[in-house]
């Protein structure tokens, strides 16, 4: 999407230095579990080979290899190519271009291509863009699909009961547009490279790189040509050091590098712990008699009871052809670890109110992402020596909204602007010294810390013995009469993964087969998400204890894991001798969608970067 050709012959030079062995997207994967690799928890092989859990500096097979890496400065670094990112990128250049001033940016992102890993409803307020591009529609911005009907719903098993959505609720979607983000956020991706910003897809930031004194100096892309075992293949090639005077973290939610940078610098010290969501989406082409472009649907209630947080949306598009986007969000706050996301998803879908929208149309795509639900009281510290916090990676997801986008990309401006001045600053010591940064005063000012805090109590007020609908009956009276002005702050429960109840104390879900038609299986699904990975590379979901899965996970909460990932990443299988089950990691199967990370009862597993260019290959999604 973004030819060599066209990079400025600095950046091909750093094309050349990042060569790899690239993945093969040629031919799509079986998803059977005939050629997966058995790992087990209780005997060999192990389950985790990442160098991450197990050095390469006491592994006798890596001795001799060179482990140098090849190094180059820039003035920015910017992890992740989504919309904070590229918006501060856009920003940087903007100003940079107004300023008369040279300066040079880059930007990793782990997909093979921008836009490929974005994954969003969604619905898009276009306030942030506006103040990017106020030309944005003369430039072709894909919204195609201004919102043009809001229906909201409680679904009861076989019955919809009408909510009035009236003006000031925050569901109300007037003045927005329908759009499938991928392709929005690629259409970014082309403004910020014409605007001499350079883009480096397929290239995963697998390390944070430090000073001396501890000030993140940039970020290391990943090595490539490792074995699956964790041994030096004879292609092996170290990554690329990228120095930077200043380092933008949009690695989007629950970013790795970003739970390193917490602790590193002890970011969460003042506020909550983050609470998350999984989204689960799929695009369908309907009948064109069903087709209302510009319709927005929403529903809370059914299939999950009321102290289960989340709900759905089925929104209309008009790009040519009758296609509707649909989705289920489920709070991973809940406790039942029967409980499985994409299972209420599917069963969703034969609701009496969805069904015949569906009813002899095709589905041709599916994706999972987490979101952040913790708002303004989840928000971490965002800066520290040499670096910044941006997007959905901290977290600026105003949850009834249920929108994020409009927040990371202002978030990604506001940093921009904030360290323009700096890093342009002309009694600059050194080119290569980060910057030591406060926190701006800039974003506690603007619409999007008072869009936060006016909505802060929205999420947390469900943690009450009547669960959903207390929740509402607090948005509708508190929120809808005093807009947030309520003189207290909410807490949320604590840690997703701390949720869980011990399966003997819940009572096991009956979901129904799919029919093929309008339910699906977990494996045909992701085989529409287009997901590869190169198969011979260590699984890059790592356990920091093998063990652990089985006496713990299994034992306690009958292995949670095997219904909450939304990609059949997970199962417990029998072991080979008969004598008890171990955990096997289907890692070619992951969506990246980090769900495992959150919601492991344990907190044993560690989400890592694969190979640059493995995961999911949505197409606008």
């Amino acid at each position: 999407m973004f030819p060599a050709s066209r990079y400025s012959s600095r950046a091909q030079r750093c094309i050349r230095a990042l060569k790899t062995v690239p993945p093969d997207h040629a031919a799509p994967q079986l998803y059977t579990t005939l050629h997966r690799r058995a790992c087990s928890s209780v005997s060999a092989p192990r389950i985790t080979t990442h160098y991450t859990i197990h050095p390469r500096e006491k592994d006798p097979r890596w001795e001799g290899v060179e482990m140098e890496r090849f190094g180059d400065e820039a003035d920015v670094v910017i992890v992740g190519g989504g919309p904070a990112g590229l918006s501060a990128a856009i920003r940087l250049k903007q100003l940079a271009n107004e300023h008369g001033k040279e300066l040079r940016v880059c930007l990793v992102e782990k997909a093979s291509q921008i836009g490929a890993h974005t994954l969003s409803g969604a619905c898009l307020e276009p306030t942030a863009l506006t103040e990017l591009f106020p030309d944005w529609k003369e430039r072709g911005a894909p919204l195609n699909t201004p919102v043009t009907e809001d229906v909201f719903s409680i679904l009861t098993e076989k019955h919809r009961i009408p909510v009035p959505m009236l003006p000031g609720l925050p569901m109300r979607n007037h003045g927005n547009y329908i759009v499938r983000l991928g392709n929005f956020v690629r259409w970014l991706g082309e403004q910020a490279e014409e605007l001499g910003v350079e883009l480096y897809p397929g290239y995963a930031a697998a390390e944070i790189l430090f000073h001396e004194d501890g000030s993140v100096k940039g970020i290391a892309t990943n090595d490539v040509g490792i074995a699956k075992d964790g041994s030096p293949k004879d292609v092996f090639e170290r990554g690329m050091e990228l120095h930077a005077k200043v380092t933008l973290f949009g690695e989007g939610c629950h970013g790795h590098l970003a739970k390193q940078l917490y602790k590193q610098f002890n970011l969460r010290e003042n506020c909550e712990p983050q609470t998350y969501a999984i989204g689960l989406k799929e695009l369908w082409t309907i009948d064109e008699k069903k087709w209302k472009p510009g319709r927005v649907e929403h529903s809370v209630g059914w299939p999950l009871n009321r102290n289960t947080y989340g709900g759905s949306f089925l929104y209309h598009l008009n790009e040519g052809e009758p296609l509707v986007a649909l989705g289920f969000v489920v709070g991973l706050d809940y406790t039942n670890p029967y409980l499985s996301p994409f299972r209420e998803f599917q069963r969703w879908k034969h609701h009496p109110f969805v069904a015949p929208t569906l009813e002899g149309g095709h589905r041709i795509a599916y994706g999972a992402r987490a979101l952040n639900e913790g708002g303004l009281q989840s928000i971490p510290k965002l800066t520290f020596p040499g670096g910044l916090l941006i997007g959905c990676s901290p977290g600026f997801m105003n949850v009834p909204k249920i929108k994020g986008t409009h927040t990371a990309m202002k978030s990604g401006m506001l940093a921009a602007e904030a360290i323009f001045p700096k890093i342009t600053a002309e009694s600059l010591d050194s080119e290569t010294d980060s910057m030591y940064l406060s926190t701006p005063e800039t974003l506690k000012n603007s619409w999007v810390w008072k869009e936060l805090y006016a909505v802060r109590n929205i999420r947390p007020s469900f943690h009450n013995y009547f669960g959903l609908y207390g929740g509402m009956v607090y948005t509708g009276v508190f929120y809808w009469i005093l807009r947030g002005k309520e003189p207290w702050t909410l807490k949320h429960c604590g840690l997703d993964a701390h949720q869980l109840k011990p399966a003997k104390d819940c009572t096991p879900i009956e979901y129904p087969k799919p029919d093929g038609k309008i339910s699906f299986d977990l494996l045909s699904s992701v085989a529409l998400s287009g997901t590869n990975h190169e198969g011979d590379q260590p699984p890059h979901l790592t356990l920091k204890d093998d063990s652990v899965p089985v006496a713990r996970n299994l034992t306690i909460f009958d292995g949670p894991e095997q219904r909450f990932c939304p990609a059949g990443v997970y199962e417990y299988v029998p072991v080979e001798t008969g004598d008890g089950m171990r955990l096997q990691i289907n890692a070619q199967n992951c969506v990246h969608c980090k769900t495992c990370d959150i919601k492991d009862p344990s907190q044993n597993i560690n989400w890592v970067v694969p190979e640059g260019g493995g995961g999911p290959a949505y197409n606008g999604m």
